[in-house]
């Protein structure tokens, strides 16, 4: 149930995200529930690859500055997801920097919410 409470989440952060970003383009809510499915499963095979490569080519700083490292790793995989699917269309990757940005804020939060609120 967890998950697809997480899933509904991460959705509606994308959706938040196409909305108040400008150059980010999101066809309706149903895109936004099938590009965060996407989203989170490639961001759990490979997410954790672009960390660790970031993390070693930076010489350690990368692991330093972990939260900083884990936005581009989702600005990357969102771009990635953009071109597997015709759903979204991020025109820049400062537009997808920006748009990993409020998904993570927005997760956050609607998480925070959730579990606050003893529905998590």
């Amino acid at each position: 149930m967890s998950l697809i409470v997480s899933w509904l989440v991460l959705s509606l952060a994308v959706y938040l995200a196409a909305v108040l970003v400008p150059d980010v383009h999101l066809r309706d809510f149903g895109s936004a529930v099938i590009v965060a499915g996407l989203f989170g499963v490639l961001n759990f095979f490979l997410g954790w690859f672009f960390y660790t490569v970031l993390g070693l080519l930076t010489l350690g700083i990368g692991f330093v500055f972990a939260l900083v490292t884990r936005w581009i790793v989702n600005a990357i995989v969102l771009k990635i997801v953009d071109g597997l699917t015709d759903r979204i269309t991020i025109d820049s990757f400062w537009a997808a920097m920006a748009a990993a940005f409020l998904m993570a804020v927005f997760g956050t939060v609607g998480e925070t919410l959730l579990n606050s609120a003893g529905l998590f």
